[in-house]
This record gives structure tokens, C-alpha cells and sequence, in this order.
């Protein structure tokens, strides 16, 4: 069957389960609508929270993040995961057992402050909008490539999907939605990566492939450092980061991961305190199965291209020999494809007709001397690394089905995120703004329609977003992680384990985090104008760079929150008796309204 044709009723298929689970489990109250009743079973909200975190960045992006960076690339496996141990020890039975729906509500309530929970609103909706910009070009990038439409296309398709379910079922659809769409993701992540496993090493594990051999008896990891060093690219297994930031980026991505609201208010769905435990635990299962099957897609998909242009890799014969180098006009199918939509792109500086793909910059002056002496005038292919996995079934030779089902997995990975994000936007503006702040005496009724607007709203805005992003999108993990690791973590970490915490401290050491961290990286990464110093190791404070700099303003949170809570009055005495309540997470009653 054509491949268009099978891939337009695979992805047809996944739409029409989503929307019929959402039509089934559709909220007809509040509590539905933000925290689906507060009745999910703690595997079934594990599934739906491995959904709603492994987005378009997880499914499409992190593999190639792994492919390029090599060694490097660990610090997202380990932050990304990481952070739900944070979670299942520090936050979730903590949060559950405070019974409230969102978390500026647990902000402003614990810190007996409209203005702590304004200052929380605003935190999470500049995350969370950051993150769903990324998801809706990612839906549109799937769409447009696989289902040959205009990005436009692509994105007005996504953004009706998700409306439809998100806005219709609230938390409650979203949840069963995105345990479909677990399904399908996993399955679309797992299958292709079994296949190209068997084919390079003959084991159908990939994490037991990673560390096999090939067909030759040499370990694989070896022969693609040999391949890569040859090239004049780094070593694959070793690292060029710093421990100092290595660190710092972890810890960065797993308070961020901990502080994240989408992935928070997930926790708020589950009965009973010990089930918010267990949730995360399975939640960490089920992310588990593609974590540590992404370090071999991404090191498989490395070797592949490079034995795809060069025949040499994998016959062990001689790179720089002429013939060795694919001639253009041969190129495969999936290269030509690809080079439609931009993302992969060829320039013949030699005039040689050929495709000579190596690291032109290498600081070994060997390697550019033998790579001269071949006639080798640059490097003439640039392959954008979010295509790897897309790409990677394609560039495997592997059946249609399977490139299809690689298509449906990427869009459901973008649209689960894009719900969840959406709800924790809806829930801000109708819950923490209007019906706590501006319109106490709201009704229930327009309660739930003011958060349907809301979605309705937000869902335009992720479109316009996507469509037009704008400059931070780039640097949405050093950003989005950054902010929440600065900014919502340390105080929610302190509103559970502080009695003396009061709302000024907390305030300031928010305002303060996350200053610190947005005024790093924009004078590194310049976010809407130049940068004011270039980003390099030499100029970096203690030698941590962006990625990692929330970690820093994490601690410049907690410093400033103790100094200014010590100088002004402590909380009244029956908040420090309800922290001393939340410290004991038994007995948890249903979610609380209001």
C-alpha cells in the first residue's frame, strides 16, 4: 500500500480512538473538568502522566539531542527521569493530601496570599505556553512531512483535535486520551527501534543492542566512535561538559521536571495520598520503557546516516576513498523527501557530484590534512537533528507500517503535552483568577464554562504560537525548565516543610528566582535581542551554563525567601498547623472545590 495512503488511516485511526474516548469520558462538573473526579487509578494516571510528559520533545527531539551530543545528551535522561523521584518523595502525596485543584491554589492558599497566587499564575502560564508553542510546531512539522500538507495545514488540523477533547472532557477526557495515546506513542517509539536493533547488532532488545556487537564482532560503541572519531567529530562516549555543569543541568531539568504544573496536577487526579506515591512510580515505569530505549535510537540512527552517505562504515573499508562518498543522484528516497521540507539539506562545494558528510571544524589538523588530500572542500550535508527518529525507520529501509505508526506516535506524543498544558492554562485563568480573585461568587456552571473558554482561547494562542514562534521557543528547555526549577519548585518545597515560610519570603524568593534565571539567559541566549556575551564555558558563572542556571537560581530563591521571611512576620497560627497537617499525608479527603 502506498505510503501516504497507510499512514493517513493509521493517523486517522488513532484520531478517531482520542476523540471517541473523549466523547465517552467527557467532565460534567468542575472536579471532572480539572482533576477528572479525583478517582484515577494510580497505573491508569501513571499511563496518562507518561503521556502528558513524553511530548514532542521526549518522542521526536531527545533521541536526536543523544544522536549529536552523545555522552553529553545523558544529562536529559537523567534530569527528565529524575525528577519524578523528586516528585514521588517530596511533592505528590504532600500536594494530594492538600486536597486543591491547581497549583497557585496550593501557592496562594498555604502562603495566605491572593498576590503569592497571582505570582504563581503568572509563572506557570509563561511555562506553560512555552511549552505548547513547542508542541504545536511539532504537530505541525509531523503533519506536513508524513501527510504532505502545509504546515498551516498541519496545525489547524492539531489545534482542532486537541480543542475538541480537551475542551469537551477536561482533565477527566484528557486523562483516558492520553492513555490511548501512551499506547500508540510507545508502540511508535519501541517497534522500529526493535527492527533496526536486529538489523545492526541481531539483538531485538535496543538497550541490549546498544551494547552489543555488529556483524564484524566489534562492539558497536566502538565502531561508532571509530566511524565518528575518523570523521572528525568527538568521540561518541565521551563527554565534553564539565562536572560542576553537568550537574547543574541535571538538577535543573529534575526540579524542573518536579515543578512543572501539567505534571504536577496530574497528582491531584488520584483517590487516595498513597496513590499519589504509586503514580509516579508508575509513571516512572512507563517512561522508563522509552527512556532507556532512546540512547540506542539515537546512537542507531547516528550510524545509520553516516553508513547511508558514506559505504565505507560498514564494510570497513576506507572513508576517504572516492567511491566510498554516495553520489547525489543516488541518494535514497527518504533523503529526497526530506530535503522538501528544509530540514536536511546538500551542497556540492567540491563539484564532485558526491556527499561528503564530516565535522569541518575538527581541531585535529591531521584529519582536515587527509580530508584535503581526498579533495574534500567542506562538509555538504547539514541534517537537522529532530528528524532522527522521525527519519529513522525510513533510513532503516523498514516496512511502510512501520513508518506510519512512526507518524502517529510523533502527533500523539505533541497532542497528549498540548491537552495537558492547555488544562493547567484553563485552570489558571478560571480557577486561581476569576473565581478566587476577581469573581469570588462565580457559579459552577460558569465556572466550567469560563475554563472551556479559556482552553478555547489558549488553544488559539498555542496555534498563533506554533505557527509564529517566537525567539525563547528555541530554548524551551533551558527556559521552561530553568523558570519552573527557579521559580515554583523551592517554594512549593518550602510551603510543605517550613512552617515559618510567610507570603512575603515566599513572593521574593519567587520574583527573585526567577529574575535571576531569565536575566542569565537572556544575556547569554538573547530572547527577543542580541546576545550580551557570547556562550562560552570562559564566560559563565561558576562555569554553568544556561541550561543548568536554574539550579543556581533555585538556591538564590531559597536564600532570599529564608532572609526576608526571617525579617517579617511569621504565618498565622493556623497555617503553620496546616503544614503540619499536609507533612502527615494520610486521611486526604476528596479534591476541594474551593
Amino acid at each position: 500500500m502506498d505510503l501516504k495512503l497507510l499512514t493517513y488511516i493509521v493517523v486517522g485511526l488513532s484520531f478517531a480512538l482520542y476523540i471517541g474516548v473523549a466523547i465517552w469520558a467527557r467532565a460534567g462538573s468542575t472536579k471532572e473538568f480539572y482533576v477528572a473526579g479525583g478517582g484515577v487509578h494510580p497505573v491508569v494516571n501513571g499511563m496518562a502522566t507518561a503521556a502528558d510528559w513524553m511530548s514532542a520533545a521526549s518522542f521526536i527531539s531527545m533521541a536526536g539531542i543523544i544522536a549529536f551530543a552523545g555522552y553529553d545528551g545523558s544529562v536529559y535522561l537523567m534530569g527528565w527521569t529524575g525528577g519524578y523521584v523528586l516528585l514521588a518523595v517530596l511533592l505528590a502525596p504532600y500536594l494530594r493530601k492538600f486536597g486543591k485543584f491547581t497549583v497557585p491554589q496550593f501557592i496562594g492558599d498555604r502562603y495566605y496570599s491572593q498576590s503569592a497566587r497571582i505570582v504563581a499564575v503568572i509563572c506557570l502560564i509563561f511555562i506553560s505556553f512555552t511549552y505548547v508553542a513547542g508542541q504545536m510546531r511539532g504537530v505541525g512539522i509531523v503533519f506536513s512531512r508524513f501527510l504532505e500538507v502545509e504546515i498551516t495545514t498541519g496545525l489547524i488540523t492539531g489545534m482542532g483535535l486537541v480543542f475538541f477533547y480537551a475542551v469537551l472532557g477536561g482533565m477527566k477526557g484528557v486523562t483516558y486520551t492520553q492513555v490511548a495515546q501512551y499506547v500508540v506513542l510507545i508502540f511508535a517509539y519501541t517497534v522500529p527501534a526493535i527492527f533496526i536493533s536486529l538489523q545492526i547488532t541481531g539483538n531485538p532488545l535496543p538497550q541490549l543492542g546498544l551494547g552489543g556487537s555488529v556483524a564484524s564482532g566489534e562492539p558497536f560503541l566502538n565502531k561508532l566512535d571509530s566511524v565518528v572519531t575518523q570523521l572528525g567529530f568527538g568521540a561518541y562516549t565521551v563527554g565534553s561538559k564539565s562536572m560542576i555543569d553537568i550537574t547543574a543541568i541535571t538538577f535543573a531539568l529534575m526540579a524542573g521536571t518536579a515543578g512543572l504544573p501539567h505534571v504536577i496536577v496530574r497528582f491531584f487526579t488520584v483517590p487516595k495520598v498513597r496513590d499519589a506515591r504509586s503514580s509516579a512510580g508508575w509513571a516512572l515505569v512507563f517512561i522508563a520503557i522509552l527512556y532507556t530505549t532512546a540512547p540506542a535510537v539515537g546512537a542507531m540512527a547516528r550510524y545509520n546516516v553516516h553508513a547511508t552517505v558514506n559505504t565505507a562504515v560498514s564494510s570497513g573499508g576506507d572513508l576517504f576513498a572516492p567511491e566510498a562518498s554516495l553520489k547525489y543522484e543516488e541518494r535514497p528516497e527518504w533523503m529526497q523527501r526530506w530535503e522538501k521540507t528544509g530540514l536536511l539539506k546538500y551542497e556540492d562545494k567540491n563539484g564532485d557530484g558526491r556527499i561528503q558528510y564530516y565535522n569541518e571544524k575538527s581541531k585535529n589538523e591531521a584529519f582536515l590534512a587527509q580530508a584535503e588530500a581526498a579533495g574534500w572542500k567542506g562538509n555538504e550535508l547539514n541534517v537537522d537533528r529532530d528528524i532522527m527518529v522521525l527519519a529513522n525507520p525510513e533510513v532503516a529501509k523498514l516496512p511502510n507500517w512501520v513508518i506510519a505508526l512512526v507518524a502517529a506516535g510523533g502527533i500523539a506524543a505533541a497532542l497528549s503535552t498540548a491537552a495537558g498544558l492547555l488544562l493547567v492554562i484553563s485552570a489558571a485563568v478560571s480557577h486561581d483568577l476569576l473565581k478566587s480573585v476577581f469573581v469570588p461568587d462565580l457559579s459552577e456552571k460558569g465556572e466550567l464554562m469560563a475554563g472551556r473558554v479559556a482552553s478555547a482561547v489558549a488553544v488559539l494562542i498555542a496555534g498563533y504560537l506554533g505557527y509564529n514562534p517566537p525567539g525563547f521557543v528555541a530554548e524551551v528547555v533551558a527556559f521552561a525548565f530553568g523558570l519552573a526549577c527557579s521559580s515554583l519548585f523551592p517554594t512549593i518545597l518550602l510551603g510543605i516543610f517550613s512552617k515559618r515560610m510567610n507570603k512575603e519570603g515566599a513572593i521574593a524568593g519567587m520574583l527573585s528566582g526567577l529574575i535571576f534565571t531569565f536575566g542569565y539567559i537572556l544575556y547569554f541566549k538573547g530572547i527577543f535581542i542580541t546576545p550580551l556575551a557570547e556562550n562560552v564555558p570562559a564566560n559563565w558563572l561558576f562555569g554553568i551554563s544556561p541550561e543548568g542556571i536554574g539550579s543556581v537560581g533555585a538556591i538564590v530563591n531559597i536564600i532570599v525567601a529564608f532572609v526576608v521571611s526571617r525579617f517579617t512576620a511569621p504565618p498565622p497560627e493556623h497555617i503553620q498547623h496546616l503544614v503540619e497537617d499536609i507533612r502527615t499525608p494520610r486521611g486526604a479527603g476528596q479534591a476541594q472545590a474551593h
